[in-house]
């Protein structure tokens, strides 16, 4: 006999995650669940900026949220990819962009044929044929057409957005609780275990109130209140292979037009990430506190930004891994309670998103079969171990030696999973992707190629095209990609024509 339903869900912590699980879980199971979300105006939050994937178009989908009024009440922009500048060696950029790269021809991806054709001398760059590639560099942007060809290009242009997060949790929020979401402020002071099981109980307020519930979520950042604190699960560390260990984050003016993409540059010990919004633009540097001290990441921040600082930075410290068990008896962790990734490819957003989509899934009654938690656990460890291989690979295949921290990357073990993806790319450019692992082919061959990582030869198969079939074939897609591109307006234009949002005033 089935056991009771679950009827009560408390969510400890607001932020980008909290609401994010809260109007998921509205939107789902409705009224008939008693949602409440536990949340502090006096603990702050992590985002100054976010970039996302474009999975979460699905998520805003599944809300039924009108894209226009998100963008507005958000101060999107438009996102077609990340630019990498500087990884491989000083001087270097490319993109890793959204959406396609020319088309399929048999039974070959386009980039096995552009092989070929770079080895005769006489291709253009990989992005060339990728339409968000090109667009990107010259700062066009479009929505999917509806009056061309299905077999355009301009068809199904893949994107998404850089956002506010503040503003994102605060639009969450208001959707969450027009479908019945209870929201208490208050500070928890104490997670109530029960003494037969160590399931959670109920938590306690700083104000006496004791809010009871049948299954927590945890979404309260990096302190990891009912998962960590509360239920001591444990901690998988990647530093050994993602040594940068702090962030220092700053709002600025903008200076020009939005760019349609993320720009992540190399600096001495990490990277700094650029997210372009309508009213801001948000600006940050990861880097290892074992290479640079923390003033110095801050003057370094300072001097790049490419406008006024729009306050102080805000310093973060830690630690990127993840929990052993992300659902622990009666508790799901989301966010940063369930493990932290750096932002290096925007993953944040969408492994809340996914976490959600899981839980759901696998959504327990009131006995918590521990086959559903397991099967959970083990999805989510498959999912952000690929995440982190994705990730190590941006900062091992580098030839960089001008610093003692690109040179610890370009010389340190990695995991051999990622070492395998290197060797099969390298004999003939072949990559592939494993079950439903977050970044797919056209992703990875992007980054590996950015990162000069070139293949010794190509699929035998592309000997059965003649060469003039060829040049003909892959010059011709080039030239549909630069037609495309030469229809598109700007994104500040597109922006203004449909999307503009109303101006916030810049503090003084």
């Amino acid at each position: 006999m089935n056991a009771p339903p679950i009827k009560h869900i408390v969510i400890v912590g607001g932020g980008t995650a909290g609401w994010m699980a809260a109007a998921a879980l509205a939107k789902v199971l409705g009224r008939d669940y008693a949602i409440r979300l536990v949340e502090s105006e006096e603990i702050g939050t992590v985002g100054v900026g976010e970039a996302t994937m474009t999975h979460l178009k699905l998520f805003n989908n599944l809300l039924g949220i009108d894209e226009i009024d998100f963008i507005r009440k958000t101060q999107s922009t438009f996102k077609l990819g990340i630019q990498f500048r500087g990884w491989a060696r000083p001087g270097d950029a490319y993109i890793h962009g959204f959406g396609a790269i020319g088309h399929d021809l048999g039974l070959l991806p386009f980039h096995q044929y552009w092989l070929k054709a770079r080895q005769q001398g006489w291709a253009q760059d990989i992005g060339a044929y990728s339409l968000n590639t090109a667009a990107a560099v010259q700062n066009k942007f479009m929505a999917p057409a509806t009056d061309v060809p299905p077999n355009s290009p301009l068809a199904s242009i893949a994107y998404a957005y850089h956002f506010d997060a503040a503003l994102y949790a605060r639009y969450l929020r208001d959707y969450a609780e027009r479908h019945g979401v209870r929201r208490t402020e208050g500070k928890i002071a104490q997670v109530l275990l029960r003494p037969d099981d160590g399931f959670v109980e109920a938590v306690a307020l700083e104000s006496g109130e004791r809010i009871e519930g049948e299954l927590f979520i945890d979404c309260s950042g990096f302190r990891g209140l009912l998962i960590e604190q509360a239920l001591h699960t444990g901690y998988v560390e990647f530093t050994q292979w993602l040594p940068c260990d702090r962030a220092v984050a700053v709002a600025s003016e903008n200076a020009g037009p939005p760019m349609p993409y993320t720009r992540a540059t190399a600096r001495p010990a990490g990277w700094q990430w650029r997210i372009p919004l309508q009213h801001r633009t948000g600006n940050g540097y990861v880097y290892s506190s074992a290479h640079v001290s923390d003033d110095e990441a801050v003057a370094t921040l300072l001097k790049n930004l490419d406008g006024r600082a729009l306050g102080e930075p805000r310093p973060l410290r830690f630690v990127t891994g993840m929990r052993k068990r992300c659902w622990n008896r009666n508790v799901v962790a989301l966010g940063l309670a369930s493990g932290f990734m750096e932002p290096l490819e925007s993953t944040s957003i969408h492994l809340v998103q996914t976490g959600i989509a899981r839980l759901l899934q696998l959504f327990p009654r009131k006995d918590f079969a521990p086959v559903l938690s397991e099967r959970f656990n083990a999805q989510t460890a498959f999912e952000v171990e690929r995440v982190r291989d994705f990730l190590i690979l941006h900062y091992h295949a580098t030839e960089r030696a001008d610093t003692a921290f690109w040179t610890q990357c370009r010389t340190m073990s990695i995991p051999d999973s990622l070492a395998d993806n290197i060797r099969l790319f390298r004999d003939s450019g072949r990559f592939f992707r494993n079950a439903e692992e977050i970044f797919a082919q056209l992703s990875w061959v992007q980054v590996m190629l950015g990162q000069r990582i070139v293949p010794q030869g190509y699929h035998p198969m592309v000997d059965q095209v003649p060469d003039a079939d060829l040049r003909r074939f892959v010059t011709g897609v080039g030239q549909v990609i630069a037609n495309c591109v030469e229809a598109m307006p700007t994104q500040a234009a597109f922006i203004e024509r449909y999307c503009a949002a109303p101006p916030i005033p810049v503090p003084a």
